[in-house]
């Protein structure tokens, strides 16, 4: 039997993903006691493990993106449940420490058509994000822009980085560490995303904090 190393790395990436998963599951089950130092290190600590739980996801999706596209499952789900869905989660991985506020536009429809899961993934990306940077309030948003539904996370930190606001308007790669990593995983997802030779596009911007947009046609 041939050993293949690049499957190995695969196997490898997804049992530490695995792993990780129980970890989180196991700080959620820690309490807070109400003591500002205690708490913020549970609440840091859980943010940190989900976040790398995330970064496996996405290197193992993107691997696999490395070797074959991406293809997602078009179905007709409901924008307006996804955007409340995404922000019961935030909430629930803020813990109080930050507020969030959702917005859906009176011109998103009932119903449109992409892969749940993927869009979910490229969203609660932005969301960790907007977790670690924000200062006091992230906004889950979702209208319609040049035919396209897009849906949108915005916090006010002090925003995305020039050379990241850059690197996407080149559409460069991104480095495969950090915050490079979720981006190069959104915009695979974006771009998964035709429509009759329309593909989907991952915008960035700066106003009054970090503005990640998704656009899907």
């Amino acid at each position: 039997m041939k050993f293949d190393g690049t499957d190995f790395y695969a196997a490898l990436i997804h049992e530490l993903k695995n792993n990780l998963g129980v970890l989180s599951m196991t700080l959620e089950r820690i309490p807070l006691l109400g003591e500002a130092e205690h708490d913020a290190s549970v609440d840091s600590a859980r943010l940190l493990c989900q976040n790398v739980v995330d970064r496996l996801h996405q290197a193992l999706l993107i691997y696999k993106a490395a070797n074959q596209p991406i293809h997602p499952v078009l179905d007709a789900y409901s924008p307006h449940d996804l955007v409340q869905e995404i922000a019961a989660g935030a909430k629930a991985l803020a813990h109080g420490r930050l507020h969030v506020e959702t917005s859906i536009a009176g011109d998103t429809p009932i119903l449109w058509f992409f892969d749940r899961d993927l869009v979910e993934m490229a969203l609660l990306n932005a969301i960790h994000n907007a977790l670690t940077h924000a200062r006091s309030t992230i906004r889950i948003e979702a209208e319609m822009e040049a035919g396209c539904l897009a849906l949108r996370v915005r916090d006010d930190s002090p925003g995305y980085p020039e050379h990241i606001l850059e690197s996407v308007a080149d559409g460069r790669p991104y480095a495969a560490t950090g915050t490079g990593l979720g981006l190069q995983f959104a915009r695979l997802i974006a771009r998964s995303h035709d429509n009759r030779g329309r593909l989907g596009e991952l915008r960035l911007g700066n106003d009054s904090g970090a503005v990640f947009s998704l656009l899907l046609p």
